[in-house]
Formats: structure tokens, C-alpha cells, sequence
């Protein structure tokens, strides 16, 4: 192994512990019977994991976060697939100020964007606390829906499209029985990615949540103000195997290969 190498080997060798060391603690720490975060733990007990089903506002913001994430998803699907679509097919007068503005969430400040949100939803306009935290979710996830599906369509062969028009079929019915289908893992990637940013949003979550309405991470962080002790190590761990079981799941019955294509 020459140096280059070994170097390559050591430095990567140091990335993955960084990423990896914190799981670890928190991991062992949730399980810990400490009455206080603490590692290494002293003793090992469940009783932390069975504190999280005891915490009635864990559960009522789980629901909550999890109706957002799913409703503002196929919101955003429903807009950026024809929104991706148009921008990847047709050259037109104001394609690059539309393509900026439907990526433009990302580009701000993520403060700034919630609180401008905050003054216009629930301020100006009045909005319910529930809706104005759905629309904030369908907007801030809208740009990587955009994103994800643009990539598939470049890769997309149109000609096949101008043949079945040129066979009769409508463009509407073209795009739903050719177009569609061939982007298929691209609409899965991007609904996957889209979910789990909208489900861990705390930028935009933290400022139009209200009485009432919250979601898990904003009450996360409300609980670790008031409370030590390893509860939230526990539901932490809980969600990484959330997201490894999902994973897991869809590389089963879909295969790694499905998300290639």
C-alpha cells in the first residue's frame, strides 16, 4: 500500500468514526439506567424507551409530524412533477427566474424563510396554525422534489414521447402512460427525500407551530429544556431505526439498483 493510499484509508477510516461515534453514544446512553445522560452508562434498563409511550405529547406530535410529512409530500408532488416536467421539456421566456424561484426555499436562510412565512401565513392572511405549518412543509420540500425528478427526466428519451402524439395519443394521456412510468424511481427517490426532510424540519416547524399544534423534533427540543435525563437519547434511537427499518424495506422489494435506473 503506498502513502497515498494509506492516507486515503486513515482519513476515511476518521470521517466514518466521526459520523458514527455520536450514534453510538447516544445509543449506549439510552439505554443507560443513569437517571441523567451520561456515558458510558452506569447499568442498562428500558426504561427510558418505555418513558416515550408515557409522554402523551411524544405520541400527539409523532401523528402530527407524520400527517405533515406525508400531506405536504404528495403536495409537493402534485406540483413539482408538472413544475419539473415543463421546466426540462419546453425552453420559454422566464424558464431560469421560474426554475430560480421553485428552488429559491432552499437558497434562504432557513430563519429568514420561516419567520417571513410566520408574517404571511398566520399574521396577514390567518391562516389556521395546522395549515400554515402544510404549507410551509409543501414549500420548503417543494425544491427537492423539482430536483430529484429533473435529474430522471434528463435521462428521459422525449422522442418516445413525440411518437406516441404522433400515434394520437393526447399530451395528457402521453405523459401519465410514457413519461410517468419511465421516472417512476425518480418520483420514489424524491418522495422519500422530500418525507424525511419534511419530518425532521426544525427551521421553518419551529416558527409556525403553535397551542396545540407542534411537531416531534420542535418537541424534542421543548423537552430537553426541562427535562435531563435520557428519554430523548431513547426516541432518538427509536427514529434511526425507523429510518434503517424503511430503508431496509424499500431496498427489499425495490432493490438499490431500482433507484439507478
Amino acid at each position: 500500500m503506498n502513502t497515498k493510499s494509506r492516507f486515503l484509508t486513515i482519513f476515511s477510516v476518521l470521517v466514518y468514526t466521526f459520523l458514527i461515534f455520536p450514534l453510538v453514544i447516544i445509543t449506549a446512553a439510552a439505554f443507560g439506567a443513569n437517571d441523567y445522560l451520561k456515558f458510558p452508562p452506569e447499568g442498562f434498563s428500558f426504561k427510558w424507551v418505555a418513558n416515550i409511550f408515557e409522554v402523551e405529547m411524544f405520541i400527539r406530535t409523532f401523528k402530527i409530524s407524520i400527517e405533515i410529512a406525508v400531506f405536504g409530500t404528495f403536495l409537493a408532488l402534485l406540483i413539482g412533477i408538472p413544475a419539473a416536467y415543463i421546466l426540462s421539456r419546453y425552453q420559454f421566456k422566464g424558464r431560469n427566474f421560474l426554475q430560480g424561484l421553485f428552488l429559491s426555499p432552499v437558497l434562504i436562510p432557513a430563519i429568514v424563510f420561516g419567520f417571513s412565512l410566520l408574517k404571511f401565513l398566520i399574521i396577514k392572511m390567518q391562516f389556521p396554525v395546522y395549515t400554515s405549518l402544510l404549507i410551509g412543509h409543501t414549500v420548503v420540500i417543494l425544491p427537492y422534489i423539482i430536483r430529484v425528478i429533473s435529474s430522471s427526466l434528463e435521462s428521459f428519451d422525449y422522442s418516445i414521447e413525440e411518437a406516441a402524439v404522433s400515434l394520437g395519443a393526447g399530451r395528457i394521456k402521453t405523459f401519465f402512460i410514457i413519461v410517468l412510468p419511465n421516472i417512476t424511481s425518480g418520483v420514489i427517490a424524491a418522495f422519500i427525500l422530500a418525507f424525511i426532510n419534511s419530518f425532521n424540519n426544525v427551521p421553518i416547524s419551529i416558527f409556525l407551530t403553535g397551542p396545540g399544534v407542534s411537531t416531534l423534533p420542535i418537541q424534542m427540543m421543548s423537552y430537553v429544556e426541562y427535562y435531563f435525563d435520557p428519554t430523548i437519547a431513547a426516541l432518538s434511537v427509536i427514529l434511526m431505526l425507523m429510518t434503517a427499518i424503511l430503508m431496509f424495506i424499500i431496498e427489499r422489494t425495490l432493490g438499490l439498483s431500482f433507484f439507478t435506473k
